[in-house]
């Protein structure tokens, strides 16, 4: 059967579809999206899980084709959104990219929208590449994302909301001005992408960080503005380095030094510490440090070495990270890009390709030295029924029988 999901205009409408998809996915069905361009909201065909038996039943996926990194996720108006790099046409990083958009009550059960960037201008023609989502005070979300432009250089562009009073955001608007950050002098065109969640800071101006290579350092270029809009290159970057390679999808945020709840992105006070996280070489590398903001650096309390002794978010596939501040709960959520190990011909076969971590809270360990993860606890939603076994001896080469569940993925 075809399954057609029309526009919503109220939580309501959004709270049945989310329940009508946890009936779909109890029953073992999976649902696909068809691609019908960037205007038209997507029509859904229900499949059967076994045409899809190497699907993950509890990751964010979407229904069909290529994903990476996530970009912009945000709680708006009681509802979280989720954007992130797509390939409508195939399951394969492809020569045009999109943002694609979801929308989730509690960060475990997903409505696919329209898409909220396709190339459609000379400053994004080529493809719309990772970025971020920042919400402004009194005006709302604003989404900053970097564009590959006629010429095939990157520039940073922004995106507004067409109708703030959605909570599903399902329209979004570009910049009339954009580009509003091009390649500063020094950088090449294809070595200057990915713009961060912006900070307020204490002078009242607007931060923001590019990722970049000159020179032979990767860093993390700074611009700062007063209204978001004109934004003008800090001298010298907030930080950089010759030990790594070109940055990707930088991340900067504060942490709590004593509690284990998030902070907003703009928080600037002695009860704080700064993460600075940068992707290079396949892997998400992380410092921790002390954000001086009067001077517009950054003081790692250990450097970067390029080696592997540098802190990892983590130690297997996962890249192309971002995290936001959860302003409901008061934590910080971490999602990445868990990307494949199968050859390009067997995604192709298979009609897909990655998948979304599990969003995760993370915090400050106690000792300030490194930071901590666990999974949202919203994923106790998936847990099925609980066995407990006690005292039971297990011999060496023994096979035993959990008896009293039934699982296909455990």
């Amino acid at each position: 059967m075809t399954l057609v999901l029309k526009r919503q205009e109220n939580m309501e409408i959004l709270a049945v579809l989310v329940g009508l998809f946890c009936v779909l996915q109890s029953n073992g069905i999976e649902v696909e999206a068809l691609e019908n361009g960037c205007q038209n909201f997507q029509s859904h065909t229900v499949m059967l899980q076994e045409q899809q038996s190497y699907r993950s039943s509890f990751h964010f996926q979407p229904p069909k084709n290529w994903l990476n990194d996530p970009n912009g996720p945000m709680w708006y108006k009681g509802v979280y959104h989720l954007f992130y790099q797509y390939n409508p046409y195939g399951a394969f990083f492809g020569d045009v990219m999109i943002w694609a958009h979801s929308v989730s009550h509690d960060l475990i059960n997903w409505i696919h929208l329209n898409h909220a960037l396709c190339p459609t201008e000379p400053y994004d023609i080529n493809s719309c590449w990772s970025g971020s989502a920042t919400t402004l005070p009194g005006k709302g979300p604003v989404i900053l994302y970097t564009g590959i432009d006629a010429n095939h250089c990157q520039v940073q562009n922004m995106a507004l909301p067409k109708n703030l009073s959605d909570p599903l955001l399902e329209e979004w608007i570009k910049f009339a001005q954009n580009p509003i950050m091009t390649p500063p002098d020094g950088v090449e065109g294809n070595n200057f992408r990915d713009p961060t969640t912006a900070w307020l800071s204490h002078d009242g101006k607007w931060s923001v960080i590019i990722g970049g290579w000159s020179n032979n350092q990767g860093m993390a270029i700074l611009y700062r503005s007063e209204d978001f809009v004109n934004w003008t290159k800090n001298q010298d970057p907030l930080y950089s380095t010759e030990r790594t390679g070109m940055w990707e999808c930088p991340d900067f945020y504060p942490v709590s030094v004593n509690s284990t709840d998030g902070v907003d992105t703009s928080v600037l006070n002695e009860g704080v510490k700064h993460v600075m996280k940068a992707g290079f070489n396949s892997h998400d590398y992380y410092m921790i440090g002390t954000y001086v903001p009067e001077m517009e650096k950054y003081i790692p309390d250990n450097d970067f070495t390029g080696t592997s002794m540098d802190l990892r978010y983590d130690h297997g596939k996962f890249y192309a990270s971002k995290t936001f501040f959860d302003s409901v709960k008061n934590r910080r959520i971490l999602w990445g890009w868990v990307n494949e190990s199968d050859s390009r011909e067997d995604d192709m076969e298979k009609g897909w390709s990655g998948l979304q971590s599990i969003p995760r809270h993370i915090w400050l360990d106690r000792s300030g030295k490194q930071l901590v993860q666990w999974p949202i606890e919203e994923i106790s939603k998936l847990h099925g029924k609980k066995v407990s076994l006690f005292h039971k001896k297990l011999d060496s080469g023994s096979i035993f029988e959990v008896q009293g569940i039934t699982a296909s993925q455990m």
